[in-house]
């Protein structure tokens, strides 16, 4: 099992991306284009020296899959891994307002009951590399 990982929160319109160590934590997290996937992923492999991706195994995951694993960085191919994804976004609707708390009014009202202003992709990309670490992974491609 690697000890640092790109984790992919993968969508029809963006993807969440994180790269987590097991030891130092989140490292880096970001939400981009789905067109620019495969490019984010090899300029942070090579950036962190990464060789394991973490994908989630819903919504567009084997179309995620399928785009990561044509293409080589710097002549190898990344271990690509799928990790099981339900009910992660409500996870990281949850993470984003402890991180986030609302302010004002707003902190009247449950967080259960707001949606969060940005996008949580990139905080279910670092759920999955958690997940990944605590061995809850589906399988191996």
């Amino acid at each position: 099992m690697a000890d640092l990982v790109i984790a992919v929160d993968p969508g029809r319109d963006k993807c969440g991306v994180a790269v987590v160590s097991r030891d130092r934590g989140v490292l880096y997290k970001a939400v981009v284009p789905t067109a620019a996937l495969a490019a984010a992923v090899a300029k942070l492999a090579r950036e962190f020296g990464a060789a394991t991706v973490v994908v989630g195994d819903r919504t567009t995951g084997s179309a995620a899959v399928k785009q990561l694993s044509v293409q080589p960085i710097d002549g190898r191919r990344l271990h690509i891994v799928t990790v099981d994804e339900h009910r992660s976004t409500d996870e990281a609707r949850h993470r984003y307002w402890l991180e986030n708390p609302p302010r004002g009014l707003r902190r009247l009202i449950p967080t259960t009951m707001q949606v969060p202003p940005a996008p949580v992709d990139d905080y279910v990309a670092v759920i999955l590399a958690e997940r990944y670490f605590g061995k809850s992974m589906k399988y191996e491609v």
